[in-house]
């Protein structure tokens, strides 16, 4: 196989990329050169948001599939997929399930409605409807050979957005640590390994369409997670289970302030209670939670500790003195 990565030096670009390579597959990163791709891998040097900014694409080349993770501008991938249309058997576009009208509908999976978009919007969108706009560009090019990874949670090495370091390094740090309740409620996540393994294998099987790419739900729970990160840091960190109403009273926020945590009620039954039998039935598989725990932890010590974060994404985690503040209460 031959692929084109657009991206590919961070987090689930790199993933992927490094499971091409590891399958002896042809692949060429196309990169704005701020980090270096994988060893293997041809480097073509472009910046998608300039005038000029895809010049090295426009050649002869030709690829079985290429895989694009953009998250802004739905006419950026608009005009990728139009210089690439002849040259490029399938376009995969790692999507996200923000795609679907909120709160997204009981088990209806794929089929849920999705919000309105545009692929020739812009910069001055929300990120599901960028996400949804680029899927339309993708779509409008190539037809059902445009493969479209709606992806939930991402969690493993490499992690640029900080929630599963933030618990890590927390954790880590040893003490009374804020544990969010309900301590048993499942979580629906997607190690980066396994949507990198299926989002090839897809390539291989010619798939097309959209799949939503998570863990089944009650994959692991907020207990088992944590328990994970204290058992892989060796902490002898004191887990205090709390309820949901506490932490709210104090002015917490779900899912920033504590990451991956989400209350009982719609936000949580949007996020981890979604329906992925579509992907299961093509071969999804997720590794257990302690091993993404174990791997995240030693790329976090391998990197001195302290995890990349992209700029354009705020920053996670709970303050130190308001979590004092609540475990003295």
């Amino acid at each position: 196989m031959r692929i084109l990565m657009l991206g590919g030096t961070e987090f689930v670009g790199r993933a992927i990329t490094e499971g091409a390579l590891a399958r002896g597959w042809d692949v060429t990163v196309f990169h704005r050169g701020r980090h270096d791709p994988p060893q293997g891998v041809a480097s073509l040097h472009g910046d998608r948001t300039t005038k000029d900014g895809l010049k090295a694409l426009a050649t002869d080349e030709e690829w079985d599939a290429v895989v694009d993770t953009w998250s802004a501008a739905p006419s950026v991938v608009r005009d990728t997929a139009r210089l690439l249309g002849e040259r490029v058997g399938r376009y995969v576009y790692i999507s996200s399930r923000s795609v679907y009208v909120y709160p997204e509908p009981d088990a209806l999976g794929e089929n849920a409605p999705v919000v309105e978009a545009s692929p020739d919007d812009g910069d001055d969108v929300d990120y599901a409807t960028a996400k949804r706009g680029a899927e339309l560009a993708a779509v409008d090019v190539f037809g059902d050979r445009a493969l479209l990874v709606r992806a939930g949670l991402i969690l493993g090495p490499y992690e640029n957005i900080g929630r599963l370091p933030w618990w890590l390094n927390r954790i880590a740090q040893g003490g009374k640590v804020l544990a969010p309740g309900p301590r048993d409620a499942g979580l629906q996540y997607i190690d980066v390994r396994d949507l990198a393994a299926w989002t090839l294998d897809a390539i291989e099987q010619e798939l097309g369409g959209p799949f939503d790419l998570v863990s089944p739900p009650g994959h692991t729970t907020m207990r088992e997670l944590l328990e994970a990160c204290r058992e892989t840091t060796g902490s002898n960190a004191e887990l205090v289970w709390t309820p949901p109403e506490t932490i709210l009273k104090a002015g917490i926020e779900p899912w920033m302030d504590l990451p991956i945590w989400i209350p009982p009620g719609e936000d949580y039954d949007t996020l981890h209670q979604g329906n992925v039998d579509k992907a299961l039935s093509t071969g999804l598989r997720c590794r257990p939670v302690q091993e993404t725990v174990t791997d995240t932890w030693e790329w976090l010590q391998s990197i001195g500790g302290r995890a990349p974060q992209r700029p354009d994404r705020p920053v996670v985690g709970l303050d130190p003195e308001t979590e004092a503040k609540v475990l003295r209460s």
